[in-house]
């Protein structure tokens, strides 16, 4: 997997409180409060909040409450692809780390915050959100057997990334969904042997790959190519990855100059990534917005999760 991550973020704090335990999401205007307790009910309210807390003091509390009041935000809307559940895991989990001073590196960040999400909650979906939310930066990460990961990073050229930066746009639909209902479908997709979602699985990972020559190699025409045969791959997986809003967007910003594009996250809405002539972004961005949509500004970044005391 290729991935790169962007300034765009999700926050939490932590401050100790006494016999209580108070979640605040204040991007989504919702708010948890109960008693102290040494594990919380998972009902539908905050529940990734309450999974991480219910993690942490069992596995490093001695099953303990902890008395706090934590706060997170994010910069993306949520179900928009970006900024996603995984990375709001990986910034409470990493607060946590912080607040408790816990013995863990990136690796094991990375690896609890996708068991919380994956395997205690039960959410469909990969590892790779938790792994580049914590690391940061261009990274190529391998996935093995036995939950065995390695994050490449790669040494990109300055100016490469000034140029990417010229030639992406990003542009929300404002259309938000469960990622986890697209995931379903392409996994019982795959599993039952569907001949176009295996396939298109197989392209998607050498595409990858290719990728990673391509941007290390400077070839700029080669990515788009290669991003614009990714999308296409990928809404064989599933039929709800694209819709007709993703698909008139497309359009629009191809008739208007982009090269190719692909839409961020499980697909079925959110942001759409899109690669443009410098020359000609103003007029792609222009034509975007005339749709009543969103083009959101943003720069590379080369930091991961990030966690400091004050």
């Amino acid at each position: 997997m290729l991935n790169a991550t962007i300034d765009m973020h999700a926050y939490c704090t932590i401050e100790p409180l006494e016999n209580r335990v108070v979640f605040r999401a204040t991007d989504r205007q919702e708010r948890y409060e109960s008693p102290a307790l040494a594990k919380l009910e998972i009902d539908g309210n905050l529940d990734l909040h309450k999974a991480v807390y219910n993690r942490i003091v069992q596995q490093f509390n001695n099953g303990a409450p902890l008395p706090l009041l934590m706060t997170t935000h994010s910069d993306a809307p949520a179900g928009s692809g970006l900024v996603s559940s995984s990375t709001i895991v990986v910034a409470i989990v990493a607060a946590y780390v912080e607040w408790l001073k816990l013995p863990l590196g990136d690796y094991e960040m990375a690896r609890l915050a996708f068991e919380i999400e994956r395997i205690d909650m039960g959410l469909s979906g990969g590892r790779q959100d938790t792994y580049a939310a914590t690391f940061g930066g261009f990274n190529f990460i391998e996935f093995y057997e036995k939950e065995r990961v390695i994050v490449n990073p790669l040494r990109i050229k300055n100016w490469m990334i000034n140029e990417l930066e010229s030639s992406l746009v990003l542009y929300y639909t404002k259309v938000s969904r469960e990622s986890a209902t697209v995931i379903d479908e392409q996994i019982k997709n795959i599993k039952a042997n569907a001949d176009a979602a295996l396939e298109a699985t197989h392209r998607i990972k050498q595409g990858a790959v290719d990728m990673k020559e391509a941007i290390l190699r400077g070839n700029i025409r080669g990515m788009a190519d290669l991003l614009g045969k990714g999308w296409e791959a990928k809404k064989q997986m599933a039929k709800g990855i694209s819709s007709p809003v993703i698909e008139e967007a497309y359009k629009v910003a191809m008739d208007s100059g982009a090269m190719s594009g692909k839409v961020s996250g499980a697909g079925g809405g959110g942001f759409i990534m899109l690669m443009v002539h410098p020359e000609h972004k103003m007029d792609v961005t222009r034509a975007l917005q005339g749709l009543g949509g969103q083009v959101s500004r943003f720069h590379f970044t080369p930091h991961g999760t990030q966690a400091w005391t004050v």
